[in-house]
């Protein structure tokens, strides 16, 4: 699969963008298990061109993890078209514009998937942000607003009109915001109409590496985009490209193997911000982790592990387990 001339290879695996995880460390680490191309976490087309300090840093990108894509988000055409040129500067290799975030703060203000409410100015927006910048534009969208609303077969048309080279699509409705499940049909529908002819990348729901496969062959799509399975498990992206490679499941990663990768997620968000702020970024995401799925008597120490302030007490906490439950 292509975008322009950036070659990712047959059925590429991407990181979704994801406020608060997919920073410099977490892509990197991502990289280094596979994923073929990884986003920032989206980046607020008002505050970068008011050039807040934070938002700002999102810019950070480094050679290694390329390819990379900066993310935006907004709802005024001339501020996504200021902050799109700001971006360009940074040097992604490809900007993507966020018309999924469903969250209230952003999408109840019009922006994310608050413009599926609107659709001639995210058409606007598209259009003059694909004209302002020479590096390829690409859009993440959902179907629709709601389930009465599920537009996406007639829009993905539309904003390929604009100039997008590539559509990831999230198989919900920004009414169904994270729950229920991810409904593939439609993206499935718009990687088969004959009028599109630029890649397709479908997202939601995909978990494993037989619904990776399944997802490919089932639907079509050009790529799949992994967000939330990757929380306290960016291995996934290994037993996801070894599985599409060869059609075996990878041989099962030892639970030690799998708590170094924790343990050096935990040291790369420390180095990557500070101790205070890099423990409180990096917490919630080792709670989360399937890793300790299933483990009796769990939740205590889940408390414990979102409660840690320093290295010492969390290293404490992954020496306590490993000692606990590893059994290999």
């Amino acid at each position: 699969m292509k975008i322009r001339d950036i070659d990712l290879g047959e059925k590429p695996v991407l990181l979704a963008p994801m406020e608060d995880v997919t920073d410099p460390a977490f892509r990197l680490l991502c990289k280094e298990f596979g994923v073929d191309m990884v986003y920032t976490e989206f980046v607020s087309s008002d505050a970068l061109i008011r050039s807040v300090g934070k938002t700002m840093l999102k810019l950070n990108i480094s050679d290694a993890e390329r390819p990379v894509a900066i993310q935006i988000y907004g709802k005024d055409t001339d501020t996504m078209v200021e902050a799109a040129r700001i971006v360009e500067q940074a040097k992604p290799d490809i900007l993507d514009i966020n018309f999924g975030c469903p969250v209230k703060r952003v999408a109840g203000k019009g922006a994310g998937a608050g413009m599926l409410q609107n659709i001639p100015k995210m058409l606007e927006i598209t259009k003059a942000v694909v004209d302002a910048v020479k590096i390829p534009v690409t859009v993440k969208t959902r179907l629709g607003w709601d389930n009465d609303h599920k537009i996406i077969v007639d829009l993905a048309e539309q904003l390929q009109d604009c100039g997008i080279e590539a559509l990831t699509i999230h198989g919900r409705t920004r009414a169904q915001m994270y729950t229920g499940e991810a409904d593939w049909t439609l993206i499935g529908e718009v990687k088969k109409n004959p009028r599109i002819h630029i890649p397709i990348i479908g997202n939601g729901d995909i978990t494993s590496a037989e619904r990776a496969k399944e997802c490919f062959e089932r639907y079509g799509v050009d790529a799949i985009m992994i967000g939330r399975a990757s929380f306290g498990r960016p291995w996934i992206f290994k037993e996801v490209k070894h599985y599409l490679q060869t059609g075996e499941p990878l041989p099962p990663l030892s639970f030690k193997w799998r708590m170094d990768v924790l343990r050096r997620e935990v040291q790369d968000s420390v180095n990557l911000l500070d101790e205070h702020r890099g423990i409180l970024h990096v917490r919630r995401h080792l709670a989360a982790s399937p890793l300790f799925k299933g483990i009796p008597n769990f939740k205590e120490t889940r408390i414990a592990m979102l409660r840690a302030e320093t290295l010492e007490q969390l290293n404490g906490i992954l020496d306590h387990i490993e000692a606990t439950f590893s059994n290999d």
